[in-house]
């Protein structure tokens, strides 16, 4: 979906929604939109928030996000995609909780139950496999874990991360991983270099905007909620 930040649902551009849902946390101390898309920038503006222009050809968000956080002081930093117009206090203020609490935690990611085998099977639904303490074990395109029975519980990344300053940094210093490079994922490039990330579950319903029948699902969501 080229430009697809200022794709309209509901009438409002998709970037707005997803400014609003954030710019609501009871934890986050400032809201800065990272883009390299000069019209971006400018709505970002005229709507009353800050906006930061970044180079061309940085290879992930995350390594955008830590080109921004170099030049805002911070203790953590969340990457909030702005393809998720459903973001909110409830999703973003338990990540910042799970830092503050565990010292050991580099990264901090929401996950959500998968609900329907058509989801499971979609390649741009992010699986993750995780241990009884919440700790990360995988993140794959692919099902995860594998089994014939349906009752299976499978769970899901909501594309949202919740850095330590200092590890973001890290992080956008190493190359790319070979399974990173392999799921297009990169969240794997902290695993196979050995540091925690930490799973935060949420029942809290998402729609990430990668389609246009994404558009029409999130209008259908909105209209049933008003």
């Amino acid at each position: 979906m080229p430009g697809k930040p200022l794709v309209k649902l509901c009438g409002k551009e998709l970037v707005l929604h997803v400014w609003e849902g954030a710019r609501r946390s009871g934890l986050a101390d400032r809201l800065v939109v990272a883009t390299d898309h000069e019209p971006i920038a400018r709505l970002v503006e005229e709507a009353g928030g800050e906006a930061m222009m970044t180079p061309e050809g940085l290879a992930t968000g995350n390594d955008r996000v830590a080109w921004v956080a170099e030049r805002v002081p911070s203790r953590f930093v969340v990457n909030v995609q702005g393809d998720n117009p459903l973001v909110s206090p409830e999703i973003l203020d338990p990540l910042i909780e799970s830092l503050r609490e565990s010292p050991d935690v580099t990264l901090a990611v929401p996950v959500k139950r998968i609900g329907t085998m058509e989801e499971t099977e979609k390649k741009s639904v992010v699986k993750v496999a995780f241990g009884e303490n919440g700790r990360a074990l995988y993140f794959s395109r692919s099902i995860i874990p594998f089994s014939d029975d349906p009752a299976t519980a499978r769970f899901k990344h909501v594309g949202i991360y919740a850095w330590r300053r200092d590890a973001l940094f890290e992080f956008a210093s190493w190359p790319r991983s070979p399974l990173e490079k392999a799921e297009s994922l990169e969240m794997l490039r902290l695993l196979e270099k050995g540091r925690a990330i930490r799973c935060v579950r949420t029942d809290v319903e998402t729609i990430e905007i990668d389609t246009p029948d994404d558009v029409l699902s999130f209008e259908r969501f909105f209209a049933g909620r008003a």
